[in-house]
């Protein structure tokens, strides 16, 4: 029993210190780029007008005569423009979506094989170098990681389709999300990407609806369902490629098993 409890206690202690030399990661919101146009009708009109008028008038008089003149003038002057016109323009967007990296951290913590750093929002105005990770890593945005895993949307679809129920006389009405991103690990002081692969989140809510009948779809289990899948897929191949395991003892709800092998020792005389 002695036995059995200080293998347990030394367990501990080895699992311990082996995940507090576990590579520190920090994971970035996903960066998304897209191209978007939009109509535009611009209407501009303005008009002006002035009017300017004068009167003089001198009268004389004396014991001998008398006499008056006078004078007065009006001038007007107005202008009006007129302009009007319609089209489209076309601007790239970019940014990052802050709703799908938390049950990625969620997921590389169960694995008890990587720790996680906080990684600070991308917020400068100048989003051409949101995709440029080494200055990033130069900025010090990712204060204390080994590695950075940084995300970019390849694409993001939302569906909404209504399909009959044969011989029901019902339908269902399905929104659906599909996200597909893909990911580098890279290495905060050499730059070097250490794994890249794309990964998949979808999630879908489906309702039954009879006649004329109109349901607002919850579009938060939608979300919700995407970014489990999606925390799931990448912790999965982030393993499959980095995983510095082979000396670090695996993590089971913080409790580290360890397995006694006793073998019978034979002596010949």
């Amino acid at each position: 029993m002695i036995r059995k409890t200080l293998g347990l206690f030394a367990g501990l202690l080895i699992a311990g210190a082996a995940y507090a030399d576990a590579p520190k990661i920090a994971v970035t919101d996903l960066a998304y780029e897209e191209k978007v146009s939009q109509y535009f009708h611009v209407v501009a009109a303005s008009e002006k007008s002035s009017i300017r008028a004068s009167e003089s008038h001198r009268e004389r008089d004396s014991d001998y005569s008398s006499s008056a003149s006078g004078r007065s003038s009006v001038s007007g002057k107005h202008e009006s423009n007129y302009f009007e016109a319609e089209g489209t323009y076309t601007y790239i967007d970019r940014g990052e979506l802050r709703k799908f990296n938390a049950d990625i951290k969620g997921e590389m913590l169960k694995s008890g094989i990587y720790r996680v750093m906080e990684a600070k929002p991308y917020t400068a105005k100048n989003t051409e170098k949101l995709y440029d990770v080494i200055n990033r890593i130069k900025q010090g945005m990712y204060p204390g990681a080994d590695y950075v895993l940084f995300g970019s949307v390849n694409s993001m679809e939302w569906r909404n389709e209504a399909n009959p129920v044969q011989g029901t006389g019902k339908y269902t009405q399905t929104m659906s999300l599909e996200l597909v991103a893909e990911f580098s690990l890279i290495n905060t002081r050499t730059y070097e990407v250490k794994a890249a692969f794309s990964a998949m989140g979808e999630g879908q809510d489906v309702k039954f609806l009879t006649g004329n009948n109109v349901v607002v779809p919850n579009r938060g289990k939608v979300v919700s369902e995407v970014s489990k899948s999606l925390g799931a897929d990448v912790a999965r191949q982030l393993e499959e490629q980095f995983n510095p395991g082979s000396r670090v003892t695996r993590r089971v709800t913080g409790v580290t098993t360890t397995t006694e092998k006793q073998e019978e020792v034979i002596i010949l005389k």
